[in-house]
C-alpha cells in the first residue's frame, strides 16, 4: 500500500492563490470530503497582480499604469462523518471578485469592483467500496460597482449614434420612413450630446456610474467519484450549476437622461471539472484535472448603459478550460512538498478593459508540516498572464501575478 498522508486537499492550496479564468478567485475543494474523520480547514491567500498596457498614439501614448489591485481571500471548510457511509461538508469562500482601477491616461477613472461570498453545504454518500456520490446547495452573495469616465462614454455613445444613423439610412432605402425617422432622431440626439463641438469636453454629466446592490442566489453541485484506496487513486467528476443574480441597479448618466433604478441580470457560470489523484511510488502522489467553465455566459449589461450604447459594459467572449497537473512528495511523517502547473489557453479575442489578459500559465510550489492531528501548509504561485489587446488598440503585454497562501487543517 502507498503511504500518502499528503492528500488532494493539501495539494489544492496553491490552486486558489492566483487569478483564474473569468473573475473566479476561489473554488470548493470537493476532495476535502474524502478526508478521513472529522476535520476543519482555514485558509488565507494574498495575490498581487501587475497588469498594464500601452496606449496607442491616437490615445495620447504612454502607459495605463497597473490597473489591477492586490487582494486577499479567506476560506473555511469543515467535514464530519454522519455514519459509515454518509458525510457532510460545509464550505465558505470568496468565489468571485474583481478590482480594477485606471489612474493614468485616457482611461483614468475607469473602475470596477466585484465582491462575492459563497457558502456551500454538501453531502457525500458511499454507494460501494469504490464509488461515491456527492452533491448539495451553493449560495452566492454578490455586489458590484462600476464607473466609466467621460471620454470612454463619448466614444461608446458616438459609435452607437453612427450605427443608428447607418440603420436609419438602410430603413429609408427600404422605404420604411417611420423607422428611418425614429432612428435618425435618436442618432442625432446621442451624437449631439457627445460631440465636443456641441458639448465641450469636461461635462461631468457624461461620467457614468452603476451600483449593483448586494444580492444572493442559489445554485447546486453534483458529483461522482471512483477510488482505489490501496494506490491512493481517486477520479471525480463534478458539475456546478450556474447562479443567476438579478441586481437592483442604480445608474447615473445625467446628460443622457439616465438616473434611476433598474434590474441587471448577471449569470455566474456553470462548470464541469474532472479531477484525479494517484500514487505513483511510495510517498509520491500525481494529481491534476481539467475544468470547463462557461464564462461566455457572463456579461454586465445594465439597462441604462445599453440604451445609449447598444452594448454591454463588459463580458467574456469564450468559455475557459483550465488544465492542472502536479506532484506531491512525502519525505517523512512530518514533511511533504508539492509542485503544480496550471494552464489556460488564450482565445485571441478582443479583451475587456476591465480584464485585459488572455490565458495564463502558472507554477506553484509549497510544503506541508504535520504534527499529530495538525497540518500547516504554505504555498506560492507565479502566474504569467497572456498578452491582450482591447477594442481601442491598447496592448497589454508582459503581465504577471504573484500569490502566497497559508492553510491550517485539524482533525478531531
Amino acid at each position: 500500500m502507498y503511504k500518502i498522508t499528503l492528500g488532494a486537499t493539501a495539494l489544492a492550496l496553491i490552486a486558489t492563490t492566483a487569478t483564474s479564468g473569468g473573475i473566479e478567485r476561489s473554488s470548493n475543494d470537493y476532495g476535502f470530503l474524502f478526508t478521513p474523520g472529522s476535520v476543519f480547514n482555514l485558509g488565507h491567500a494574498i495575490v498581487t497582480p501587475s497588469v498594464s498596457g500601452e496606449y496607442t498614439a491616437a490615445l495620447g501614448g504612454g502607459s495605463t499604469g497597473n490597473m489591477s489591485r492586490s487582494y486577499g481571500t479567506f476560506s473555511f471548510a469543515a467535514k464530519h462523518d454522519l455514519s459509515d457511509k454518509l458525510a457532510i461538508g460545509l464550505y465558505h469562500n470568496q468565489a468571485y471578485g474583481a478590482n480594477a482601477a485606471y489612474a493614468q491616461g485616457v482611461y483614468t477613472g475607469l473602475t470596477a469592483d466585484w465582491q462575492s461570498k459563497q457558502t456551500s453545504l454538501i453531502l457525500k454518500y458511499q454507494l460501494a467500496d469504490r464509488v461515491s456520490v456527492f452533491g448539495g446547495m451553493r449560495y452566492v452573495l454578490s455586489k458590484a460597482d462600476i464607473t466609466i469616465p467621460e471620454l470612454l462614454i463619448r466614444n461608446a455613445v458616438g459609435n452607437y449614434a453612427t450605427d443608428l444613423a447607418a440603420q436609419a439610412s438602410a430603413a429609408a432605402m427600404a422605404g420604411d420612413l417611420a423607422t428611418a425617422a425614429e432612428l435618425g432622431a435618436r442618432a442625432t440626439t446621442l451624437g449631439t450630446a457627445v460631440s465636443p463641438l456641441a458639448n465641450p469636453l469636461g461635462d461631468p454629466g457624461l461620467n457614468y456610474s452603476a451600483n449593483g446592490a448586494q444580492t444572493g442566489d442559489f445554485g447546486y453541485t453534483l458529483g461522482v467519484a471512483y477510488e482505489i484506496p490501496d494506490i491512493a487513486l481517486r477520479v471525480a467528476l463534478t458539475y456546478e450549476s450556474a447562479v443567476t443574480h438579478a441586481f437592483d441597479t442604480f445608474e447615473m448618466l445625467p446628460t443622457l437622461g439616465i438616473g434611476g433604478n433598474g434590474t441587471t441580470e448577471i449569470t455566474m457560470p456553470q462548470s464541469l471539472a474532472l479531477d484525479f489523484q494517484t500514487g505513483i511510488a511510495a510517498g509520491t502522489l500525481l494529481f491534476g484535472g481539467v475544468k470547463w467553465t462557461e464564462w461566455s455566459a457572463w456579461e454586465v449589461r445594465t439597462p441604462g448603459y445599453e440604451s445609449v450604447t447598444g452594448d454591454e459594459i463588459t463580458g467574456f467572449a469564450n468559455d475557459v478550460v483550465t488544465w492542472k497537473l502536479g506532484v506531491g512528495k512525502q519525505f517523512n511523517d512530518n514533511y511533504s512538498a508539492f509542485a503544480q502547473i496550471t494552464y489556460e489557453a488564450p482565445d485571441d479575442e478582443v479583451a475587456s478593459r476591465l480584464a485585459p489578459t488572455d490565458g495564463r500559465t502558472s507554477l506553484g510550489l509549497g510544503g506541508q508540516f504535520t504534527e499529530g492531528p495538525h497540518k500547516l501548509r504554505v504555498g506560492m504561485e507565479y502566474v504569467k498572464l497572456g498578452d491582450a489587446t482591447d477594442s481601442t488598440g491598447v496592448q497589454f503585454k508582459d503581465n504577471s501575478a504573484w500569490g502566497v497562501g497559508v492553510s491550517y487543517t485539524a482533525s478531531f
